[in-house]
């Protein structure tokens, strides 16, 4: 049997199509963060980018998000190990790292509602930050339990 893409190709070599698919759907780069400037913990929030649908948990503007929100980061391989923020269920992260992708990634379950059902994703757990009167109010919603691996356990 032929061992998946991701476990073969490294990820600069991978496709635009490869590497996109290595995006798990959680969302959780989509969060409003914010550095300590003391320790350089990286702290999330519970506030989503403006053009984050939470609903889908998806980006609603893929394809043009830097020209709406030009602090974007646009993930490339040659980024990875730099965003210590990227959550370390990642794919991106998980296979830069060598550990594979994990049981409820849909490019393993063949299901994209894995991530969401494994209690990976954001989805509908967020708001949005056009709520706030100002990004610093991002810190009244702190969600520093999303920087631990999440669905780590395999129900099945």
């Amino acid at each position: 049997m032929e061992r998946p893409f991701w476990e073969t190709t490294p990820l600069t070599e991978m496709s635009a199509t490869e590497w996109e698919s290595l995006c798990d759907g959680c969302g959780l780069c989509c969060l409003i963060r914010f550095e300590d400037e003391n320790t350089g913990e990286i702290v999330p929030t519970r506030v989503h980018c403006k053009l984050f649908d939470p609903d889908r948990c998806t980006c609603s503007d893929y394809a043009n998000r830097q020209e709406h929100v030009p602090d974007c980061i646009k993930l490339t391989p040659g980024k990875i190990a730099g965003l210590r923020w990227l959550p370390p269920s990642c794919g991106y992260r998980r296979v830069h790292e060598g550990r594979g992708l994990a049981w409820w990634h849909p490019l393993v379950s063949g299901d994209p509602e894995t991530v969401h059902t494994a209690g990976v994703s954001i989805r509908r757990q967020t708001i949005s930050e056009t709520a706030l009167a100002t990004e610093e109010d991002a810190l009244d919603f702190e969600a520093p339990e999303w920087v631990l691996e999440r669905g780590s356990k395999n129900p099945g």
